[in-house]
């Protein structure tokens, strides 16, 4: 199946309430991983900034929409599709972790902690839950709002960075 097939089928397909609940277990299981990780090598902390909570609205358009477009849409098959999933799953993973390689050094210049080998670590875990749900339910939506939550949480309630502090 073409790339922009496949991203338009799952930009058009909605998950069953089934497939929803499978995807909320693969993200808790993420979270508390991530989480784990990120409290142990200090890259969260809690402190919460409910003043700015709909400025970071935005975290669901870019990075999660935008970032999961390419990443999950594109690269990731349906179900329906023959190609191997694992494969393109394990290749669309190792791109959004060095995805934010990349944009550490060369498009955010703030962005120093997206090197940590933590922070990195993270990443994959959530570009791998992401893939797994874009697999077994065919929808790009429920990785887009995973990553959309995941994202507004580190910055409204864990200290994590805006992008406004990534571009200085």
């Amino acid at each position: 199946m073409p790339m922009l097939l496949r991203l338009k089928s799952a930009l058009l397909t909605w998950p069953r309430a089934g497939e929803w609940a499978v995807s909320l277990a693969i993200y808790c299981g993420a979270t508390v991983a991530m989480a784990a990780v990120a409290f142990v090598f200090r890259l969260v902390h809690w402190q919460p900034r409910f003043d700015v909570w709909p400025l970071r609205l935005s975290v669901f358009i870019i990075p999660a929409f935008t970032e999961e477009l390419v990443f999950r849409g594109l690269l990731v098959p349906g179900r329906n599709e023959g190609q191997s999933p694992v494969r393109w799953i394990a290749f669309g993973t190792l791109a959004f972790v060095l995805w934010h390689v990349v944009e550490a050094t060369i498009i955010l210049p703030g962005a120093g902690l997206f090197l940590h080998p933590a922070f990195l670590f993270c990443a994959g875990l959530m570009g791998l839950a992401c893939a797994v749900t874009r697999y077994r339910t065919g929808s790009l939506w429920p990785a887009v709002l995973f990553h959309g939550f995941v994202v507004f949480a580190w910055q409204v309630l864990l200290g994590g960075p805006a992008i406004q502090e990534l571009l200085r």
